[in-house]
């Protein structure tokens, strides 16, 4: 009979514990992927791999209509004509992965057109009710499981480089006030809040939908997320914790993108720890947040003018080339960074390649670069996630309890195995190390 008790006891504890099945791996898929060219181009099919490892899946991005405020495709062509038919292609994927929760995003960078419409429809009850009203029926008639807002607010200012009379001026400037970023910051808020609790009743009259917040890269979260208002309404918040720095914010500086912690002599806010900090200083249940592994790469020009230790932050000179597949200044898809990473079976005569920089304190992450020679041949570096530094991120979340990590986004990640022959590496070592 003790026996029995004491069994009885352990399973109880089993179910009032988390779970490794209750931890969430949210997988981003960005459907510009299906529009690539060559190696970069990522069909429906190419997903299967991962999915197996993933908790949801969230389909990107939808978008909102200026004049109407309506929540729309912004490829109609790809996600729903018949041709195509992406939508119902990826929540059809649920027939073969059950527990798989498919939902659809809304914002995330993608819609370019008018950006000013997120922020006035926040202002207006009756946009938000047409948005509300328009996203629930898009989703429910393809087959999605909720939706997610990664929502457009403004984003904060990067740091300028100043001369020594440069940076004396604005500790002036500073003293007597700064211009905002948004006049309208504290109604934002609180339409957000609102537009958050409408879609949250929205979705309660359908079964089981879910909804999820992805808060954006330098998304000035204090400002624009009442956390106790607004965290139990969502399933989750996505912390995309990365693009701190970027050739396209700071072109004169290169610098980590992405670090769990503040490097030395670094802002306070510009890391991953503090960012998950805000949500749970305001209440937010730690198992709803997850913290976002970006699967690219950001790069810098080096010059003449740059530190040739490498070590950051250390001057630029604007992003660095393209890559072959992605095809984007500043910016590198993670098989393309390994490609040109020194390597001993590189041929003698090739062009000069990558020396990878691994962080022992796993706190800041890696980087490669190359100095500019006497050839011609350009300097470069890369901040980047490889497989052990988003296993890194994956320890970080597991020892905060939070509920998990997000995969940003899978077509970034190696899905055809072209750097070791296995598929999705960034993507299998987060997990693993839940």
């Amino acid at each position: 009979m003790k026996i029995l008790v004491a069994f009885l006891g352990l399973f109880a504890l089993a179910l009032a514990s988390p779970t490794n099945s209750q931890t969430k791996v949210v997988c981003y898929y960005d459907s510009k992927s299906y529009v690539r060219e060559s190696q970069a181009r990522m069909l429906p099919m190419d997903l299967d791999p991962a999915l197996s490892f993933c908790t949801h899946l969230v389909y990107g991005y939808a978008g909102i209509q200026p004049d109407t405020y309506k929540m729309v495709s912004l490829n109609e062509n790809l996600d729903i004509d018949r041709n195509y038919a992406n939508y119902r292609a990826i929540t059809n994927f649920r027939s073969k992965y059950p527990g798989l929760k498919v939902l659809l995003s809304v914002g995330g960078d993608a819609d370019t057109e008018d950006e000013q419409k997120y922020n006035l429809l926040l202002e207006s009850p009756q946009a938000r009710t047409a948005f509300v009203n328009s996203a629930v029926l898009l989703a429910e008639q393809h087959g999605f499981d909720g939706i997610d807002l990664a929502w457009q607010f403004a984003r904060i200012k990067p740091k300028k480089i100043r001369s020594t009379w440069g940076s004396i001026w604005h500790g002036i400037k500073k003293t007597f006030g700064t211009t905002l970023v948004d006049e309208k910051e504290a109604e934002h808020k609180e339409g957000f809040t609102a537009l958050v609790r409408d879609l949250k009743a929205a979705l309660n009259l359908k079964p089981h939908m879910q909804l999820s917040v992805t808060v954006l890269p330098n998304v000035n979260a204090t400002i624009y997320y009442d956390v106790p208002a607004i965290i139990n309404l969502v399933d989750i918040v996505n912390l995309n914790a990365f693009d701190y720095y970027t050739p396209s914010r700071n072109p004169k500086e290169a610098d980590y993108t992405s670090p769990i912690y503040k490097p030395q002599n670094r802002n306070d806010f510009l890391n991953v720890d503090s960012a998950v900090s805000y949500w749970l200083s305001g209440g937010a249940p730690s198992n709803k947040i997850v913290v976002g592994i970006a699967t690219y790469a950001r790069t810098w020009k080096l010059d003449s003018d740059s530190e040739i230790s490498g070590v950051p932050p250390l001057h630029a000179d604007g992003p660095g080339e393209a890559g072959p597949y992605t095809k984007t200044e500043g910016l590198l898809s993670y098989p393309e960074v390994c490609a040109k990473l020194i390597n001993p079976n590189h041929q003698k005569g090739m062009r000069p390649h990558l020396r990878k920089v691994t962080d022992p304190s796993k706190r800041f992450g890696t980087y490669a670069f190359r100095l500019p020679d006497d050839s011609g041949e350009g300097g470069l570096w890369v901040s980047y996630e490889d497989p052990d530094t988003a296993g890194q991120k994956a320890t970080y979340a597991k020892s905060k309890n939070l509920g998990g990590v997000s995969i940003v986004d899978l077509s970034m990640d190696d899905f055809r195995g072209l750097c070791t022959g296995d598929k999705y590496p960034i993507l299998r070592a987060a997990k693993y190390r839940l």
